[in-house]
């Protein structure tokens, strides 16, 4: 059974939205850093984000090539080899199971890049390096339409054609304290105002099955999308600030990346399995990332938290 809202590609939509999210949370933490300290330690930066997301990442992948070579399911050649190394979003006809993976790859590949960029340029002249990366996303997108049309390549989430997400939310992080002196911009924050830009991102993703909306529409949701995602921060009390921090909704804020991880296996469309069938598919799902949440990931957020001290 396949749920469709009439808004299109929901669940791309939501990997855009934390892409914007995840760019504007890890420029915070460098810009605090570095307001702080004077300077960034890549070296911390690094052992936090691989106690983070390395261990539970990999903790998945050895149960699937485990459930692989006992043949009770199946994996694409290059599979594994691409989810190690975090390059699944350069693999064409990638297997259900390793697929959702391609956003964990471009975050990786993130971490990899603007952290040592932010460092190297200093906060200033790194925030021109992400407004050149915003204007340069429709740009790559366009040439992916024009050069890799035809090829299993053309529609792969490579990363220049996905870094301006990211892009968007380090620049909102770096020029959101000057936004919020201007009259203009907080007009964006009224609620009727929020409700209309919500809308458009919705009438947007519909569509972005059409060249010309898969080229720009992407750029204009990203601009909505830290708009909304400022006024949130900037209106942290209000009505939707107490849906947000409320504790059942933070808690899964807390368990997301292990919800992320082990859905897949479980929430798999084409399978007729009983494991994937509804509502013991969503049962497992949870259980399966309560577990490793509780047994791996909260014990090494102490070590993170000791690093970060």
């Amino acid at each position: 059974m396949r749920l469709s809202l009439g808004v299109g590609d929901y669940a791309h939509l939501g990997v855009v939205v934390f892409f914007v999210i995840s760019g504007f949370l890890i420029t915070r933490l460098l810009l605090s850093e570095y307001t702080k300290k004077g300077h960034v330690s890549l070296r911390l930066f690094y052992a936090r984000r691989f106690l983070r997301l390395f261990p539970a990442s990999y903790a998945y992948i050895v149960c699937i090539s485990l459930l692989w070579m006992a043949g009770i399911i199946h994996l694409e050649r290059g599979d594994l080899w691409h989810a190690v190394t975090y390059t699944v979003n350069y693999l064409p006809g990638r297997s259900w199971n390793i697929g959702h993976l391609w956003s964990l790859s471009v975050e990786e590949q993130f971490y990899l890049l603007w952290p040592c960029t932010f460092v190297i340029l200093g906060p200033r002249r790194a925030s021109w390096v992400a407004a050149g990366v915003i204007l340069f996303g429709p740009v790559a997108r366009a040439g992916a339409w024009v050069f890799l049309r035809g090829t299993s390549y053309r529609d792969l989430e490579m990363f220049p054609m996905v870094a301006d997400s990211l892009a968007m939310g380090c620049l909102l992080a770096k020029v959101g304290g000057w936004l919020e002196g201007q009259d203009w911009y907080l007009q964006f924050f009224r609620p009727a105002y929020s409700v209309g830009l919500l809308a458009l991102i919705l009438l947007i993703n519909r569509y972005t099955g059409y060249t010309l909306v898969s080229v720009f529409g992407t750029s204009v949701i990203n601009v909505i999308l830290a708009i909304l995602i400022h006024r949130s921060v900037y209106y942290s009390r209000d009505r939707i600030g107490q849906v947000l921090n409320w504790k059942p909704v933070a808690f899964v804020g807390v368990l997301s990346y292990s919800l992320y991880l082990w859905q897949q296996p479980f929430l798999n469309r084409d399978s007729t399995a009983w494991v994937n069938k509804f509502p013991q598919n969503l049962v497992f799902a949870v259980a399966v990332a309560l577990a490793s949440y509780l047994l791996l990931e909260k014990p090494l957020l102490r070590l993170r938290h000791r690093l970060r001290a």
